[in-house]
């Protein structure tokens, strides 16, 4: 026989004679023969030790002094700055982040947005989905699909640099934005510090339009909570309350008219009295309020009744603003949800509420009414408010003071100066970073480049690597 044949059959033999891979039992796995009888669960997760992070900042921004400081060293452990300057020194074993070709600046505020507004997949950035695509669109969606919307938009605003924001009003989502603020607290999920208001409140009126989103109570077509009467609004107060809000917002003008002459006529909803009862009610529970006013009644109601923020004054007259500044309140202009209905506003009416708010607000500069941050964001697409900051500039403020807008001044407004708005040692380690300098071009605060929230990088375009 020939050797090579008879070596063949000797293989084939010994190949026979192994179990196949197939025939292998657990006893031949050493790990699947190493387990308990039963599953064991894991032990409970533990919390890391806090981590140290030095940021090294070519220019770092500080909105008390308004000047740019530079080679600045910021020493983070955890969440909180323990340290920055010149001289801080960095603590072996830190993590360092080189920012020193950028302009680091406090992680931004928005006063003024809402998170279950605006669909995602049609923002710019979205998988182009229209809202001819599958699904209810709208306020037509349910409940538990618009939180999962409210979460992605929240998420754009806190990697446009926005790591805190207000959420003043669900518009058909009830309490959603509670449960989103509660989430991002407890680190379900990833976004920005909220304060939220749940429905807005207003009064039966014209433009209610019955919204069937929920049967318990009657809502108006943008998903506010109607009450009526010093102690109906009392009660709605209570409610939200109850639910676990720290705004309060109330609609005190809802009609208007424009007129060809630019000026405007508003319908106010609530009574002083009825106004008075929400400021007082809420005050009890510890909640600020603010007040959606166009002008005239309505207003001037919000701002006698000692409401923390009026917003819009689209049509601000010279007693609403004697009023604003001897009762020294801020006001809160949003912009770009009145500039996407210019050209048809000023098409039908020779007038736009842009071209009023434009002149209202360089009324109130000038005045010196205070001026926070606050996009209205949810009309039109999250994150995209950083663009606001030049045209605040191009109505009138420096750029100290539109930077100053979304930092110093709205921390002070929403009642969280201890932990936010300026990078200080004992606040929240929350920092943005542009490559340019936005006191030289404001313009650069719409290309945000670095985002870090309470020690965690959220967004690093990785500048000059």
């Amino acid at each position: 026989m020939n050797i090579n044949r008879l070596l063949g059959f000797v293989l084939l033999a010994a190949a026979l004679a192994l179990p196949s891979p197939s025939r292998l039992g657990a006893q031949a796995q050493r790990g699947v023969a190493a387990l308990p009888p039963a599953w064991v669960p894991p032990p409970v997760a533990q919390y890391p030790a806090p981590r140290v992070v030095a940021v090294r900042a070519g220019r770092l921004f500080d909105p008390r002094s308004g000047t740019m400081l530079t080679n600045q060293v910021i020493v983070i452990s955890g969440d909180r700055i323990v340290d920055v300057g010149t001289g801080a020194a960095i603590p072996d074993g830190a993590r360092t982040v080189d920012l020193s070709r950028a302009t680091v600046l406090p992680g931004l505020i928005d006063t003024h947005l809402h998170v279950m507004d605006g669909s995602p997949l049609i923002a710019p950035g979205g998988p182009g989905v229209g809202p001819s695509g599958p699904g209810a669109v709208g306020l037509n969606q349910p409940l538990q699909y618009r939180e999962l919307v409210a979460l992605v938009n929240a998420q754009r605003d806190l990697n446009a640099g926005f790591t805190t924001v207000v959420d003043l009003m669900t518009h058909g989502g009830w309490y959603g934005t509670v449960d989103l603020r509660n989430a991002i607290n407890t680190g379900v999920v990833r976004g920005p510090r909220m304060q939220v208001a749940g429905p807005g409140i207003v009064n039966t009126n014209k433009a209610n339009i019955a919204f069937p989103l929920l049967g318990r109570q009657e809502m108006s077509n943008l998903g506010a909570q109607i009450a009526n009467s010093p102690w109906g609004v009392r009660e709605a107060v209570r409610e939200h309350a109850h639910y676990g809000v720290e705004w309060i917002k109330i609609y005190s003008t809802e009609q208007y008219t424009l007129n060809a002459n630019g000026t405007m006529v508003n319908t106010p909803t609530f009574t002083l009295e009825e106004t008075q009862a929400i400021v007082d009610e809420a005050h009890r529970k510890g909640l600020k309020v603010a007040c959606h006013a166009y002008g005239g009644e309505g207003l001037r109601s919000c701002i006698t009744a000692g409401v923390d923020v009026p917003t819009h004054a689209v049509d601000l007259d010279e007693a609403s603003l004697k009023m604003l500044v001897d009762k020294r309140l801020p006001l809160t202009v949003t912009m770009f949800d009145l500039s996407m209905e210019d050209a048809q506003e000023f098409k039908r009416f020779g007038n736009s509420r842009w071209r009023m708010m434009e002149k209202s607000f360089k009324r109130a500069l000038a005045a010196g009414v205070t001026l926070p941050f606050g996009s209205g964001a949810g009309p039109f697409p999250h994150g995209t408010q950083v663009d606001q900051f030049a045209y605040l500039v191009k109505w009138g403020m420096s750029p100290v003071q539109a930077l100053r807008a979304a930092t110093t001044v709205a921390a002070e407004t929403i009642g969280w100066t201890a932990d936010v708005g300026a990078v200080e040692k004992g606040k929240f380690a929350d920092l943005v970073a542009v490559a340019g300098d936005p006191l030289a071009d404001i313009t650069e605060m719409s290309r945000v480049v670095f985002v870090m929230k309470g020690g965690q990088i959220v967004r690093d375009d990785a500048i000059g690597k």
